[in-house]
């Protein structure tokens, strides 16, 4: 059961209704998921959504890779929600149904492209050994030169944090919807 109350617009102060206009008129079209939570400091959830709308959907790494990159970082963290809400993002963004299976039961996806295997491997050495190898490393700055790496960093610390935010307030998938499971 969720730990974050449901949010409705009549029991939010100024500073919340805010964020919720400005999160709910943006790319992600609705205040969901860990929003709900963040919504109860309203500046932490104003801070997080904007680093949220650049990693998501405006920096350097290809979208396809971006999602491959999330949902590792969901296995990881064995977060339903981002699960749920990237399953579906990967798709459209192309990455294959059997990458995404793979990675949802922990096993190494027979990539078809190279950049697919680097973002894969630079994820998983991080979340496995906590650092990133020089060979490793070498790899997606050579692709993506040093803003991407900064980016794909970028992007791995703020889906950290959402899966962090979704687990602590135990956020659930919609119902009727199949949570994630290993």
């Amino acid at each position: 059961m969720a730990r974050a109350p449901d949010i409705s617009l009549d029991h939010l102060n100024q500073k919340q209704k805010k964020v919720y206009s400005k999160i709910s008129s943006g790319p992600r079209g609705g205040v969901r998921g860990p929003f709900i939570p963040l919504l109860s400091s309203p500046e932490l959830a104003d801070k997080v959504q904007k680093l949220g709308q650049f990693v998501r959907y405006e920096c350097s790494i290809p979208w396809k890779l971006r999602e491959i990159a999330i949902l590792i970082t969901a296995h990881h963290w064995k977060a339903q929600y981002e699960w749920y809400a990237h399953n579906s993002e990967a798709l459209k963004a192309g990455v294959s149904k059997g990458t995404i299976e793979a990675i949802r039961n922990g096993i190494k996806p027979d990539f078809e492209e190279d950049d697919e295997a680097e973002i894969y491997n630079f994820c998983m050495e991080l979340y496995g050994t906590k650092q990133i190898k020089e060979k490793t490393y070498k790899k997606v700055l050579d692709r993506h030169g040093q803003e991407g790496v900064t980016d794909l960093a970028g992007l791995l610390g703020h889906y950290n944090l959402i899966a962090i935010t979704l687990n602590i307030f135990d956020i659930e998938v919609p119902e009727g919807s199949k949570p994630f499971q290993v």
